[in-house]
C-alpha cells in the first residue's frame, strides 16, 4: 500500500466517522467505547487531535502529564472532549486531506490509529464499519511490529495469526485465525472481536 493510498484511506476514514458522529443522540455520544475509560466523545476528540498538535503544544502537553504518554493522550483527549460536539465533528471533517502527522508519528501509524479508533466507536454503538483488506493489513503489520503502546507480540506470545480474508499472518504457536480487522482489534489489545475468531477465547 503506497503512501497516496494510505492517505486517501485516512480521509474517508475521517469523512466517514464524521458522519457517523453527526447522527448521534447525546446519549449515543455517552456510549463507553472500546477504549478503557472513554466514551464515543473522548475518541471523537482524540481523533482530531494529531494532526492539530504541534511539537510546542506536545511537549506542553507531555510536561503537564508528568513525563507519562498515555496519561498525555489521556488528558489532552477529555480537554477537547470539553467542547459541543457539533464543533468535535467539524474539526474531524476539518483535518480531512491534511497530510500533518503528530510529532514522532509516523503515516502507518496514523493509519493504524485512524481504522482502530473508528471501530472503537462504531462496535459498541453496533454499527458495521468495515475496514478496507489493504489498510487493515498494514496496520496488522504496524501493531505487530511497534512494542508500546500495545505489547502485541508480548501479549500474544505462543500463537500465530492467521487472517482468513487477506495474506496476513504472524507469529509461532497455537493457531488464532479470523478476518484481518477482528485480528486488528485484537492486536490493539481490544477483546470486542474475540467472539469472530477461532482459536482464543475471552
Amino acid at each position: 500500500m503506497d503512501e497516496q493510498r494510505m492517505w486517501q484511506t485516512i480521509d474517508s476514514e475521517r469523512a466517514a466517522t464524521a458522519d457517523l458522529l453527526a447522527g448521534l443522540t447525546e446519549a449515543e455520544w455517552t456510549c463507553p467505547s472500546l477504549c478503557d475509560g472513554w466514551t464515543v466523545r473522548e475518541v471523537a476528540a482524540h481523533l482530531s487531535l494529531a494532526p492539530r498538535m504541534g511539537l510546542g503544544a506536545a511537549l506542553g502537553a507531555f510536561a503537564r502529564a508528568r513525563g507519562s504518554f498515555n496519561r498525555m493522550v489521556d488528558q489532552t483527549a477529555r480537554a477537547e472532549a470539553r467542547r459541543p460536539t457539533g464543533e468535535l465533528v467539524a474539526e474531524l471533517r476539518g483535518i480531512v486531506g491534511s497530510r500533518t502527522l503528530a510529532p514522532s508519528q509516523s503515516l502507518k501509524n496514523a493509519l493504524m490509529d485512524t481504522l482502530v479508533h473508528a471501530q472503537d466507536i462504531a462496535i459498541p454503538l453496533g454499527v458495521e464499519h468495515a475496514m478496507p483488506l489493504d489498510a487493515a493489513v498494514v496496520a496488522a503489520d504496524d501493531l505487530w511490529r511497534i512494542g508500546f503502546p500495545f505489547h502485541a507480540r508480548r501479549r500474544l506470545a505462543g500463537h500465530r495469526l492467521v487472517a482468513t480474508d487477506a495474506r496476513w499472518s504472524a507469529g509461532e504457536g497455537a493457531e488464532i485465525s479470523g478476518p484481518v480487522e477482528a485480528l486488528v482489534i485484537l492486536l490493539a489489545g481490544r477483546t470486542a472481536t474475540i467472539p469472530r475468531l477461532t482459536g482464543i477465547t475471552v
